[in-house]
């Protein structure tokens, strides 16, 4: 299908427009996904909040244009889906390293964290970081520890000299 000028703008707004919130972009060739798979896809995509878009790459470049995704456009070549983490660094890589486990036809090419070109096999880490809830969680861990620990420290002479008096009462009792 033939896209005339207008339609191409509106493509090249909407690709930078969301460029500048995501943290993180992907780059994937998607060569030989049916229908099906790609509808798939872009359902994942959906329930985790990703904007997925098969894009002609002259537009992906015009649009990824003075953006912090800026490295990437000399590096796209053949048929890509651009895939763009809304809020989480790692959501877009998680779904695209999910995906690309049962379908092998689904190969990232380019990877992208905040302006930085990453090496393709950098996926894994990108996926492997921790969301929002789990690095609150650690976050949380890491400030509560110490507290507990105090609390620990200062309950264990009480605890000592409690099992002290008891084995104390026992070993009375045993004469």
């Amino acid at each position: 299908m033939s896209l005339n000028l207008e339609q191409k703008k509106v493509i090249v707004g909407e690709i930078a427009e969301v460029t500048t919130a995501a943290p993180s972009a992907i780059a994937a060739e998607y060569i030989g996904l049916s229908i099906a798979e790609m509808t798939d896809l872009r359902q994942k995509a959906r329930e985790a909040g990703i904007y997925l878009r098969v894009v002609r790459n002259t537009l992906a470049r015009i649009a990824l244009e003075d953006t912090k995704f800026d490295c990437m456009r000399d590096e796209m070549v053949g048929p890509l889906i651009l895939a763009f983490s809304n809020e989480e660094p790692g959501s877009a890589a998680r779904v695209i390293r999910d995906f690309a486990k049962d379908n092998d036809k689904l190969v990232a090419k380019l990877v992208s964290l905040d302006g930085k070109l990453l090496e393709a096999g950098d996926l894994d880490r990108l996926a492997n970081m921790p969301t929002q809830d789990q690095a609150r969680a650690m976050l949380l861990g890491l400030l509560q520890a110490p507290a507990s620990k105090f609390v620990r420290v200062l309950a264990e002479p009480q605890g000592k000299f409690a099992r002290l008096l008891a084995a104390r009462r026992d070993e009375q009792q045993a004469a």
